[in-house]
This record gives structure tokens, C-alpha cells and sequence, in this order.
């Protein structure tokens, strides 16, 4: 019984999660360069600000600055989160990887192509950065997005 209450619970939490960014997705987005250092930190977290630019530096192109510019800016946005441990300062994502991609691919879509319909979510199913157990979930923003913006779509007519 108290297996089942912790899987509701977490149930909620994920659906309400889910909702605060998607409404925080109508009105930011990760760039280009802060969805690589979010990509990173799926991966492996928590990282130190060095460890992120030196995996980075070659995707970027930038210096340790910039990289430490762009991580005080996404902890700003609420993208990610800092902890002191002695002198080092170390990274952890606070967007969660699934409905931070749904959001950004769904947005793409519409915006680029037009599309308003949930994208097929076969497209991903060579990504490395999205794993088979994974895909269900995707599959499932990528609907309430797509309905969600139908919906939007449909109060402005």
C-alpha cells in the first residue's frame, strides 16, 4: 500500500513539474549553447564549471569566461543549480531532461515548420541522447504539447 502511495505521489509531482515548465516554456527556452551544457549534465552531474567547459570547449568555441558567464545566466533562468563544496562550485540540472526536449523540439517544430501536431516520435529513435525507456515519455509531452498549443491556437481564433 505505501508502494502505491509513493508512486501517486511521485505521479503529481512529475504532472505538476511537467506543468510549471511548460508554462515557463512559453516564455524561455535554453539557447543553443545552454541545451549542450544541460545535455552534459543529464549525462554526469554534478560538474564544476572546468569540467563543463573542458567537455564543451570544442563544441563551443569559447573561453572558460564565457562558459562561467553562461552558467551564473541559466542559474539566473532557474535552469540549473550551484553548490559550494570548499572552492569548487559544482553544477546539477534543475530542468528535467524529458519534457526540457519535448518542449524545445515541439516549440522548433511549430515555430520553424509550422507543424501543430505531436511530432512522430519514431524521428528520435536513433538519438543518443534519448534512451528506449525513455521514448514512451517523450511520446506522451509531445501530445500534450501538440494539445496545448492546439488549444492556444483555437482561444486566439
Amino acid at each position: 500500500m505505501s508502494q502505491i502511495l509513493l508512486d501517486i505521489a511521485a505521479t503529481n509531482v512529475a504532472i505538476w513539474r511537467y506543468s510549471l515548465i511548460s508554462e515557463h516554456y512559453s516564455m524561455q527556452q535554453p539557447t543553443a549553447p545552454e541545451l549542450e551544457i544541460l545535455k552534459l549534465l543529464w549525462q554526469k552531474q554534478p560538474l564544476t564549471a572546468r569540467e563543463l567547459h573542458d567537455e564543451l570547449a570544442p563544441v563551443l568555441g569559447w573561453g572558460y569566461s564565457s562558459t562561467r558567464k553562461t552558467l551564473e545566466r541559466m542559474g539566473a533562468k532557474g535552469f540549473i543549480s550551484c553548490s559550494s563544496s570548499g572552492n569548487k562550485n559544482t553544477y546539477t540540472a534543475m530542468l528535467d531532461k524529458m519534457p526540457t526536449l519535448a518542449a524545445y523540439v515541439q516549440d522548433f517544430a511549430n515555430r520553424v515548420f509550422e507543424i501543430k501536431e505531436p511530432l512522430p516520435v519514431a524521428m528520435f529513435a536513433n538519438s543518443k541522447l534519448v534512451n528506449a525507456s525513455e521514448m514512451a515519455d517523450l511520446e506522451k509531452l509531445l501530445q500534450q504539447l501538440a494539445g496545448t498549443e492546439q488549444s492556444a491556437a483555437d482561444k486566439d481564433r
